[in-house]
């Protein structure tokens, strides 16, 4: 059996740059009804690029959230109604000043399916060849080039704690043992 929430009114809440917060009714499927807060945001990507030494360009920056720096695979938010691809292709030169020959999409990821309608786009780059860094008023990070396998296990010790940059190493790892990549 199928299950669905219908939404029967919505009340915007606060329109911010990114986020917008609404409060929604909705009818259950037992009749009951009940409230569930959105918040909407317009997504993002992230780029697992890997060059000719078979190292993965991440970067080190600081998540005021968590108060503190995290390393993470270059990504960045989409704009609303963006191309994700092209977003990528942006966000890895203006982060790490590369761009890539080859880009494989593997796949979009929900980060948080409770409330946030955020979908991140996953993408595997190779052939990098040397741009120039353009980063964003306001962004400082730190470029680090790490070998794959280093990165992998670095997932599986708990030391890369972003859920983007954990499923992309994930699954480009499945793909290569797969012979996909």
């Amino acid at each position: 059996m199928a299950h669905l929430e219908q939404k029967v009114d919505s009340t915007p809440v606060f329109e911010g740059k990114i986020l917008r917060v609404r409060v929604d009714d909705v009818l259950l499927e037992n009749g009951t009804k009940a409230k569930r807060e959105v918040i909407s945001h317009p997504g993002g990507v992230c780029v697992l690029a890997v060059d000719e030494n078979d190292e993965v360009l991440l970067v080190r920056q600081f998540r005021y959230p968590f108060g503190r720096e995290l390393i993470e695979l270059p990504a960045g938010k989409l704009e609303y109604g963006e191309d994700h691809a092209a977003c990528g292709r942006r966000e890895l030169e203006e982060e790490t000043g590369c761009t890539a020959e080859t880009y494989l999409y593997l796949g979009p990821m929900y980060p948080t399916v409770a409330y946030d309608e955020e979908i991140i786009h996953l993408y595997y780059a190779a052939g990098l060849r040397p741009s120039r860094q353009k980063l964003d008023e306001g962004e400082f990070l730190d470029i680090l080039r790490i070998p794959f396998s280093q990165a992998l296990q670095m997932v599986l010790d708990g030391q890369l704690l972003d859920a983007k940059t954990q499923l992309a190493l994930l699954k480009a790892d499945a793909l290569r043992r797969a012979g996909k990549i």
